[in-house]
């Protein structure tokens, strides 16, 4: 069964990948998948923290993961207020369990950060996989707040990545890991 499930996250990591709007609706409403979001998130801190082992070390590497988590949690509460309060339509219906499994599955992408290690096209590498991350999350967020815009779903993701990063610099300086 293990397995299974495993396979199964896999299976949904490799198509929100691939911009999958249909993986985005699934998890959205697949209440057991918050747990397999929760993995993304660790997997895709874990491979960051990868790419910056040498930096930061394994301590680095532990606050990273705990902060990724945290930081999760935040940015999918914060899109929740934004897109269902102030940018919400009459269509949008969403809580914010489906934005978190949503937001959680659209990191991953962020596994390949882990390459940003390579020397000479690391950096590159992991800036592609950043942006790649930027563009599932807008995906995700349009179908967790059921837009029929995407330009709404950018709005919603750029509002509140003004706070996400003043709450996460604040986070990873209590923690001393803020450069």
């Amino acid at each position: 069964m293990t397995s299974k499930i495993t396979g199964n996250m896999l299976s949904r990591m490799v198509r929100a990948s691939f911009f999958d709007k249909h993986l985005f609706e699934e998890v959205e409403s697949d209440r057991s998948a918050t747990t397999q979001a929760l993995l993304v998130v660790v997997i895709v801190a874990l491979s960051t923290g990868i790419a910056s082992l040498a930096k930061t070390g394994l301590f680095g590497l532990l606050v990273g993961i705990f902060a990724a988590i945290i930081g999760w949690v935040i940015w999918a509460y914060i899109v929740y207020l934004i897109g269902t309060k102030l940018l919400g339509t009459s269509d949008t219906h969403a809580d914010w369990g489906q934005l978190a499994r949503t937001i959680g599955f659209a990191q991953s992408p962020g596994i390949f950060r882990a390459l940003g290690i390579l020397p000479a096209v690391g950096d590159t590498i992991f800036v592609v996989a950043s942006l790649w991350m930027l563009i599932t999350t807008v995906i995700a967020v349009r179908q967790a707040l059921d837009y029929t815009s995407t330009l709404r779903a950018i709005g919603v993701v750029l509002l509140g990545f003004i706070p996400y990063v003043i709450f996460m610099t604040l986070l990873l300086t209590i923690l001393g890991q803020a450069e």
